[in-house]
Parts: C-alpha cells; structure tokens; sequence
C-alpha cells in the first residue's frame, strides 16, 4: 500500500489514536457486531446521496448499511447495489391522505422501531424538502437522541436544525457536517456573527484558520456542544471545547456527492467508536473516570499512549478521521480522473484511503 505524503507529526498522533477506535477483525464477532448503520434519505429527485453514503458506510466495513428512504426511491437506490438493505419507510406528501393534519409520532414509529437495532444514523443525503417528510425525520431525531444513538446530519438534515435548533442543542453524540453556504445559515440561525467563508484566501494562512476555527468553535458552543465539520478547502472540526484542522490534501473537482462520503464514513466510524466503549474487544488501555472537559484533558488522552480515551474525546477523533479519509478518496480520486471525478470514483478509495490513512489495528486477521 503506498504512503501518504506530507502527513503532519500532529495528524500522524491523531491517525494512530484513531486506529485504536478501529475493531480488529477477530474470529468471535458475529454479524452485526462491527457496525449496523442507516442512512435516513432518498425521494424521488434525490437517489444518488443516500446510496453514496451508505455505499461509503458498507466500504469502510460496517457489517450492515441500510438506508430508510421515500417510498418512490427504493426501488431505485436497491437497484444501485444488493449490498444495501433498502427500507421504502419515509412517508412524503404524496403518501399521506391529509398533508395538512398527519401525526408525525404515529408515521415516524416504523423508522424508530428500527432504532434499537442500529448503532448510528446518518439523516439528511438526499432528504429533500418535503414538508411531510421533515416533520417525519424530526421526530426520528428526537427518538434517537432520547435513546442515545449518536447521528450525523447533512444536507437537508441541516435544514431541520437550522429551523429548530433545539433539536440537537446540548445532544454530546451529534455530528454535523455543513458547507460555506449551511454554516452561514446555522450561524444566522443561532444569531452568531461570523465573517464569510466565501472569501477563504489560500491553504497555510493562520490568520485565516484560526478565524475559521474560532467561528466553528463559537457555533458549536452556541449548540451546547455538537460536534461540527466545517467543510472547505480544509476542514474544520470543533466540539466546543477543542478544533482541529485536517491538513489532508484533497482533489481539486468539487463534484457533487463527494460530502456523501464523508457522512457514510462518519455512520461506519460512529458505530465502531460505540464498539470501543462497549469494550468490545481489550484496547489494551487503562480506564480512567475523568471525562475530557477541556482543552488540555483532550489533548492529554490523545497524547497518552495507554490511558483509554472519553466518549468526548473519541467523537472529535471519529469527525477528524471521517473528514482525513474522505479528503484522501478524493486526492487519490483526482489523481486517477481529474476534472472528470465523480462522486462514484470516491466510493472507489474507501478502503483503500483507510488502509493508507489508518490501517488495520493490531491484532487484526486480514488472511485466513
């Protein structure tokens, strides 16, 4: 497997931190053990975004990729693979008998008693705006969160915050992913002044990264703590109490359907991070029962070689991670295709992305 040029020493720590969240393959897990994610999307216009994520879900290595979609999409999104577990559950407006009076708990309980059988969600790629079905996915946030299944939200998903911040407001196992244009409307929403992103001058100028890490960090807070990944020509990812940026080089085609990949990934690394808590296999870490609270705890458990990190820490990771190996699929992307990458050419560099970013952890059986 080639190397990856021009890694920092800090990114270096945090790939091998990461690596730690990574279950090894061992003979004694069963189907579902290494994760069992769903993506939330799909209608009628919009097929593609939640077939990339959970495609990109299922090539990191979650055992099982669902994706709960609108009942037009199904047949569609099954038709791209039989890898994926197509659920038509997403009711719209032209599936109810009255848009204008539903019970959005009663439509929403076929996806929520799915629930308790997933580890992570992703909702959001390829939602739409259907007013039905965002009343719907609303309710399916508050259920996830009441049973603390941790979620990532993109695209329209965002919308849904973006209109009603409190739905996620406080929730510690949150990821959102926003661009220029959706951090600026979540930013207006909380009533954060921040300077446009749109006039992101060149990679390397501190000023300017700091700035962008200060502006993530303030919405972050304001959201009582979700985890966000800025996106842009690098990312920036803050919990509130700590940002880091990814220095992993990207492609330069801005294709659309790239961001898929990224939530896809996250929905794969959310469930493994859960695995790791779990304990589902020995680290070879020491507990310990401080929480990560500031910025020097986080630093200090990515740091330390033996002390197993917090649900805190972890989740910042799982976001830069998500983020590091989605910018090498579309490096390596651009290498192959350049100006004509696509979004499906990144589905291709999953696996291989994590192997050179990341690699199996020790102990891992990749040969029988």
């Amino acid at each position: 497997m080639e190397p990856v040029h021009h890694i920092s020493t800090s990114s270096k720590i945090l790939f091998s931190k990461a690596r730690k969240i990574v279950p090894p393959m061992l003979e004694k897990f069963h189907k579902g053990q290494l994760g069992r994610v769903a993506v939330i999307g799909g209608c009628a216009d919009y097929t593609g975004a939640p077939y990339f994520s959970a495609i990109a879900s299922a090539k990191l290595g979650c055992d099982m990729s669902h994706v709960l979609c609108e009942r037009s999409a199904a047949p569609v999104v099954k038709s791209y693979s039989p890898n994926l577990m197509v659920h038509p559950l997403l009711p719209s407006t032209e599936t109810v008998k009255d848009p204008k009076s539903i019970d959005a708990p009663s439509l929403a309980e076929p996806i929520i008693g799915m629930l308790s059988r997933l580890h992570a969600l992703v909702i959001g790629p390829g939602l739409g705006r259907d007013g039905v079905t965002l009343k719907v996915v609303a309710e399916v946030i508050k259920a996830a969160r009441s049973r603390s299944i941790p979620f990532v939200l993109d695209a329209d998903g965002l919308l849904i915050v973006t209109e009603d911040p409190g739905l996620v407001k406080g929730y510690k196992d949150c990821i959102l992913t926003p661009n220029v244009v959706e951090f600026g409307r979540l930013a207006k929403a909380l009533g954060i002044n921040v300077s446009s992103q749109a006039d992101i001058t060149k990679d390397g100028d501190n000023d300017k990264c700091n700035e962008e890490s200060d502006a993530c960090e303030q919405l972050s807070k304001a959201l009582g703590g979700v985890t966000i990944i800025q996106k842009g020509p690098h990312d920036v990812i803050s919990n509130g109490v700590t940002s880091v940026v990814s220095d992993i080089q990207g492609g330069l085609k801005r294709s659309g359907g790239q961001g898929d990949t990224l939530t896809g990934s996250l929905g794969t690394l959310l469930a493994w991070r859960a695995a790791y808590h779990d304990k589902l296999w020995d680290s070879g870490e020491k507990d310990h029962d401080k929480d990560a609270q500031t910025k020097d705890d986080v630093q200090d458990e990515l740091e330390s070689k033996d002390k197993r990190m917090s649900p805190g820490t972890t989740l910042l990771l799982a976001a830069w991670a998500g983020s590091a190996i989605t910018r090498e699929c579309s490096r390596k992307a651009f290498e192959l295709k350049g100006r004509s990458m696509q979004a499906s050419d990144l589905t291709d560099e999953v696996h291989g992305s994590f192997l050179r970013l990341i690699g199996e952890p020790e102990g891992s059986k990749t040969h029988l």
